[in-house]
């Protein structure tokens, strides 16, 4: 893929403005980062786990959507993908659906490295068509700030205190996306949305149409969860990117 950035810009947006996600927030960032990734004419179907993404974008009867979109459960959006993109083989095979679509999934750390895991791994482990993307803060931040296994070792959060008991969260950062390389499908990718979003894009492209099952870890930083202020989104992100604290790299066939 050769970027271009204005080009990748001048594209429509397919998640529109105007939704209640937070100033600052990653999330809607990084969304529009993996969808402009997609080719101007093509078709997509979007999952989202129930989460921050979900709950500010899709409040019956409005949606920011302009994919089809499906609302799924905490916990399954990986099956919910996998499910509708078997669909879309065996009708296709039947000759009663000729158009082509990708298939996109999306999870915060919480829906993906906890309670999403199962469903997320057996969609990677069968090999289903399709990409799955977490966006990364670190928290559950939809219900309150409280540790998952995506939060940093020492962090500060509503169900792990810093304090004269305990430092913060006594464990370490779950390596996700080394246990999706383990995975053994064909890529893999860590990246976040800073300067001028060409590592998010190109790795979302390669994700989006490499044949098989993908993977992206985005870093997706949340404004109230690491009480920042909201204008300091890409200088958060370039830190942790130049601090090695995320480091950005892809895993094409193992490699």
């Amino acid at each position: 893929m050769a970027y271009n950035f204005k080009e990748e810009m001048s594209k429509p947006e397919r998640l529109s403005g105007g939704h209640r996600l937070c100033a600052g927030c990653g999330a809607g960032i990084a969304v529009r980062g993996v969808l402009r990734a997609l080719d101007a004419d093509e078709k997509a179907v979007i999952t989202s786990a129930t989460g921050c993404l979900e709950v500010s974008t899709c409040m019956y009867p409005y949606t920011s959507w302009n994919d089809s979109f499906i609302h799924a459960a905490f916990e399954n959006s990986g099956a919910t993908c996998s499910g509708v993109e078997s669909a879309y083989r065996a009708l296709t095979q039947r000759g009663k659906l000729n158009e082509k679509y990708k298939f996109i999934a999306f999870g915060g750390d919480g829906g993906t490295y906890d309670i999403g895991f199962q469903c997320l791994s057996g969609a990677m482990e069968r090999g289903h068509d399709m990409v799955y993307v977490c966006y990364d803060n670190e928290a559950y931040m939809n219900t309150g700030i409280q540790r998952s296994s995506s939060t940093p070792h020492f962090a500060d959060t509503t169900t792990t205190p810093q304090g004269t008991v305990i430092p913060g969260k006594m464990q370490q950062k779950k390596n996700l996306t080394k246990i999706m390389v383990a995975h053994g499908i064909p890529y893999v990718a860590q990246t976040t949305f800073i300067g001028n979003f060409k590592d998010i894009t190109e790795k979302a492209h390669k994700a989006i149409y490499t044949p098989g099952a993908a993977f992206l870890n985005v870093m997706a930083p949340c404004p109230r969860g690491w009480r920042y202020p909201s204008e300091k989104l890409m200088e958060v992100t370039k830190m942790a990117v130049e601090t090695c604290v995320w480091p950005l790299y892809e895993v094409v066939e193992g490699k």
